[in-house]
């Protein structure tokens, strides 16, 4: 199998504006309140599929992560929301803080992780879940615990990444439920080569999207999806401290029942600000090629890139993404 680094006319390093776009429309709800209560309440919007035992895949970070989402806003949603989930990690590709199971669990204390169960699904082996019309995977190996779930709650913090652009949804569950040394290996290397990040650019993103189908398919119709666009470096929360200072100004919160709506709006909200308030986030998206993810999520048939974005704050009143973030505020850093 050939690898190649960029695949012309792959939309990739290229942005779709809204009026190029075919197909159906699906719903995205946005809220401009970044608070525990502003969770809670859009998350009620997408929180009817969850039934059964209810996994919340969650970048939980590295040891004092400063940009995750902030752990009491996770607590009070699971605590009077989802009282009987648990949060669901698998271990790193990289050595680090969360490569074992057992430095993973210390880190977990650390951020403060402790008010209800964490399974490190990987924990106790593999899984092989299909990919259904992939051209990279005919399956992906997942952590094994994953099948101990009926529902998966994909609670994204939105943010840049070193190697797919942009962390949405599609990289929390393609990267975050595969195993450390197995699949995430499948994504990233060529097999054979001595660089361990030797897959760029649009095939890591084609790779990490079949990765993450698997997990829809396996789920749906009982998963659903919150993207934070809060503290969005253009560095992934593994980075940790080692991250780059946040310049991107906050936006507010996403849900949708659709990944690729949910991925596409957090991305054209990012879009929709100011040039020199979106420039470092849009550079890092583009240099990387990640909206590869958008266009590979679409030819996939994961969902639909066009949706009617409802503000819940104004009554569920229908708004554009240049309304959405004209009040927004400069960022500054503390």
């Amino acid at each position: 199998m050939s690898h190649q680094k960029s695949i012309p006319g792959t939309g990739g390093d290229h942005y779709i504006p809204y009026d190029q776009r075919t197909g159906s429309e699906s719903v995205v709800y946005f809220t401009r309140d970044l608070s525990a209560e502003g969770l809670r309440r859009i998350f009620s919007r997408v929180s009817a599929p969850l039934t059964g035992k209810i996994a919340v895949k969650l970048h939980t970070g590295e040891p004092h992560g400063p940009n995750i989402i902030p752990r009491p806003w996770v607590e009070a949603l699971i605590k009077n929301d989802l009282p009987d989930a648990a949060i669901v990690e698998t271990n790193t590709y990289y050595e680090g803080e969360r490569y074992t199971t057992a430095q993973h669990r210390e880190t977990l204390k650390v951020n403060g992780w402790t008010f209800c169960p964490v399974d490190i699904m990987d924990e106790d082996g593999v899984a092989a879940l299909p990919v259904k019309d992939g051209k990279w995977f005919t399956e992906m190996h997942m952590g094994k615990n994953i099948l101990n779930y009926d529902s998966l709650f994909v609670l994204t913090h939105f943010k840049g990444h070193a190697m797919g652009g942009f962390g949405g949804s599609n990289k929390n569950i393609g990267i975050g439920c595969s195993v450390g040394r197995i699949g995430k290996k499948e994504i990233h290397t060529i097999p054979g080569s001595d660089d361990m990040w030797s897959i760029h650019t649009e095939e890591f993103m084609e790779r990490m999207t079949e990765s993450a189908k698997a997990v829809v398919d396996h789920f749906a119709p009982h998963i659903t999806y919150v993207n934070v666009l809060r503290n969005m470096s253009v560095s992934c929360d593994c980075e940790g401290t080692a991250a780059e200072p946040v310049v991107t100004p906050n936006i507010g919160i996403l849900a949708s029942l659709d990944i690729l709506a949910i991925d596409q709006a957090s991305v054209d909200l990012v879009y929709a600000l100011k040039e020199e308030d979106h420039h470092a986030l849009v550079e890092r998206m583009e240099t990387r090629h990640g909206l590869r993810q958008l266009t590979y999520m679409k030819e996939l048939g994961m969902g639909n890139d066009k949706y009617r974005l409802v503000d819940i704050d104004h009554d569920d009143a229908p708004i554009t993404a240049q309304d959405a973030v004209k009040d927004v505020v400069p960022f500054k850093a503390p």
